[in-house]
Parts: C-alpha cells; structure tokens; sequence
C-alpha cells in the first residue's frame, strides 16, 4: 500500500500502540480575492494510564466542498507543506479527496474554488477519531440537506439534534416556550423527500438521538426534561411533516409475500420509522390507519412496528390490539419476548403498574433469564419511568434484585448496573437510588455478584465526600 501510492505511513503503526482516540480540529478560511479555501488541523491524543505523552497519528481525513447550489464542487489541487499536489482521477477533477494528516499541526489549502464552501469533512467515516469543527448550525443545516456523502448528511443531523435537544432542555427548564428550528425541520423534510436516497439510509437519517445519549452528555441528567424535549420534537415533526410521513406509509406499503433482502427491509424500514413519528400524535385518523397497518400486515415486521405504533398512548385500543397480538404469538417464545419488553419500555405515564402486572401475567417466568431481560430489564429502557422523581422506579427495580439473586445471581447482576450512575442525577434521585442500594446491601445472604456491584456503586460516594 505505501509502495503503490508513494507515501509515508511511518507513523500509521502508531494507531497500534497508542492507547486513546485521537482528537482533531478544524479551522477553515475562505479567501475570495485569491479564490482558495484552507483547512488547517490541529490534533491532540490524550494521554492515558502509561502514555502520559503521544506522537501525533497518521489520519486519512476524506473533505468534499460544498458549494451554495448543493452539489459538490470539484477539486483538482491542493497545497500542503509548500507544494502543489494533484488531486485528480483519469485527468479529471474529483468531489472527494483524502487528505493525509499526519503532524500535531498542518494545513491544506485547495484553490480555484469560486465561492465560500460548506466543508464535508470526515467523509464516509474516513477515520475514527473525535472531530471538533468550526461548523455552524447554519452549515449542519445545509449539509443534513445537501450533503452527497450519506455519512456526514446522517452526522450533520444527529449533530445539530443533539444541539438542539440540549438548549430545548435549558428551555424547558426555565419554562420558556418550546419551539423547533424552522431549519432542522427543512432539513428533515429534504432527506425524507428525496427519493434518490437509499430507504434504509432515510429511516436512520430522521431517527432522533435516544434519550440516554443526551442524558449521558449533560453534567446532571434531567431524565424529565429530555423526555418532555424528545417528545416535542418528535410530535412537532409528525405535525409539520403529517402530509409526508402519511405519504411515505402508503408509498412503501407491500401485499407480497415476505422477502428477505435489502430493498424490502430497507422499505420496511422506513415505512415503519413513520409510522411511529405518526403514532406520537393523538389522532383519530393515524390511529386507524396505524390498525390499517397491523390488520393488514403480511409479516411480523410489520405488525409489530404497527403494535409499537399503538402503544405509545394509552387507551382502550392499545389494550385490545396488546391482547391480540399475545393470542396469535403466545406460542412463539421470541415473539412473546418482544411483546414483554414493548410493554415494560413504554414511556407512558405511571408504567410501573402495568410491569407490575406483567409479572403475573402467563407469558413471564422470573427463572427465565430472556423473560427477565425482556420485562424488568425492558422496564430500564424508559428513562423517564425508570427514574421517576417519586422513587417508584428505583424501588421496583430493588425489590427485583433481591428477590432474582436467591434465584439467579448473574441476572441480578445484571439488572442491578441500573443504580451504577447514580451520582449523575439530581440530589433527590441521588437520595432514592442510594436508598436502594444501601437496602440491597443490608440484605442477609447477598450474592458475591451484587454484593461486588453495589459496593463499588456506594463507594463512589464515599470517594465524592472526601
């Protein structure tokens, strides 16, 4: 490989004894007088237990331009280290090119480029590092509409929903009125419209960040107010994009017989990714055309993301098509499986009773591992249940750790990891999980597994207060 492009990859080994993952940064300028567009970087390895120190990496990083009209500008040269290198293909210019880092500071500077560009940088996931760009929420916006390259189209959106999702959060908190970016929204609507995409690339494009991912990146975690954010944009974009997501059920709907391969999974997928945007809305028309879709589905894919699609508001109608779905699978295993951690994961308010009631219900076993993964570990999937601000959710989940470790110690293992953060939330949560754990811990008998998990848990308070 270093013989047939004529490179130095000295240092590309180091990406096999360096510990951690490198970080890189991004300046751009334009300048229109001499038409060149520059790109300087800079990168950092942190250190790590042993590495106090590390020499900079070699990193492939994959740039495209973008120009105002949307489409990629070609690029012919670049100047790097003081010398003009030829960035064509077959004599052609080129809409990608990978530019070679390999210096704790450099730069690349393309020319002949006519207007101010939006940069694609990173394309295609060219290298796997941390990168920190001067990109606005303008630029995002544009590329989550334009961007060729499906990578960072996908990236620019999960970016600039993350953003938005954490000022909502701030918003929310000081009670201030709600209100998505008209931007987002137009961003949104062009992947969803664009039938030049691949289906499958659309479905995981207009798929908002999870709840724990934007709890995980905030000092403390507000569960409440990251449900209530989410469930805004969510229902907003169901709202402003009703006429689309209708659209994209009945255009991706099949009465063939069941095929697995890519272009009908891809279908699926999509088709099904709205009608779950569409089920967060109470409305009388979706509701019918989501039990259209579960009456009508030629396989379980279908109906299950219809199910899903009911189960999301509570009601007369959830219960009756829950219950039918049981009847027809009870005797699939897998199937009631999935039927349970529905349920269990539910984001309606007070779900703990209905888990509560699951736990007699016919279909679970508490000797059974998957029967116990699928309710009471389903159960953890809802934040906003798990850790209500009345406790209700910890006690749960204490009261199932005890009584599972005199029946299976690796399970209760397993399930009692949900109080491991505990010092991340708020005081009033850190008050009532540490109730539970130091409840657990009392417990005559306890297994080595729990005993070892909820030790380390309580430690890391002990450790805060000294």
């Amino acid at each position: 490989m270093r013989d047939a492009n004529d490179a130095d990859f000295s240092n590309l080994l180091l990406w096999y004894s360096q510990a951690g993952t490198p970080c890189l940064k991004v300046v751009t300028a334009y300048d229109a007088q001499a038409k060149s567009y520059s790109l300087k970087f800079s990168q950092v390895v942190p250190p790590t237990p042993g590495q106090p120190v590390k020499d900079p990496m070699f990193i492939p990083v994959a740039v495209g331009l973008v120009g105002s009209n949307g489409m990629d500008i070609p690029l012919s040269s670049v100047n790097h280290d003081g010398k003009l290198e030829t960035i064509t293909k077959d004599g052609q210019p080129v809409n990608t090119t990978v530019l070679r880092v390999t210096k704790k500071e450099e730069e690349f500077v393309f020319s002949d480029i006519p207007e101010c560009p939006v940069p694609s940088i990173l394309r295609g996931y060219s290298a796997p590092i941390r990168l920190d760009s001067d990109l606005t929420d303008a630029d995002l916006c544009f590329l989550l509409a334009n961007d060729s390259d499906e990578f960072n189209r996908w990236e620019a959106g999960q970016i600039l929903a993350r953003k938005l999702m954490l000022s909502l959060v701030s918003d929310f908190r000081k009670n201030e009125k709600l209100v998505l970016n008209p931007e987002f929204l137009h961003g949104v609507k062009s992947i969803l419209c664009d039938s030049s995409l691949d289906k499958e690339f659309v479905a995981k494009a207009i798929t908002l960040p999870g709840e724990g991912e934007i709890m995980d990146i905030m000092e403390i975690a507000d569960p409440d107010a990251v449900h209530a954010v989410r469930t805004f944009i969510r229902k907003q974009l169901a709202t402003e994009l009703k006429d689309e997501f209708l659209n994209t059920v009945k255009n991706n709907r099949s009465s063939e017989q069941y095929e697995f391969n890519h272009t009908n999974m891809a279908r699926r997928a999509l088709k099904n990714i709205a009608l779950a945007y569409l089920g967060s809305l109470e409305d009388e028309e979706i509701t019918e055309l989501a039990l259209h879709e579960y009456r009508t589905a030629t396989n379980m894919t279908d109906q299950f993301a219809a199910l899903a699609a009911l189960d999301q508001n509570p009601g007369k109608i959830r219960d009756e098509v829950l219950a039918d779905f049981y009847d027809k699978w009870q005797h699939d295993f897998l199937v009631v499986n999935k039927w349970l951690s529905l349920q269990a994961s539910s984001d309606i308010p007070g779900n703990i009773e209905n888990v509560r009631k699951l736990l007699n219900h016919p279909a679970f076993d508490i000797r059974n591992p998957n029967k116990v993964y699928s309710l009471i570990g389903g159960f953890c999937g809802s934040r906003v249940n798990l850790h209500a601000k009345d406790g209700s959710g910890y006690k749960f989940m204490g009261e199932m750790v005890l009584q599972l470790d005199k029946l299976n110690p690796q399970v209760a293992s397993s399930m009692v990891t949900v109080f491991s953060r505990w010092k991340r939330y708020d005081e009033t949560r850190q008050n009532l999980a540490k109730a539970q754990l130091e409840m657990i811990m009392a417990e005559n008998g306890l297994s080595e597994n729990v005993f070892e998990i909820v030790s380390k848990s309580l430690a890391v308070s002990s450790l805060a207060q000294v």
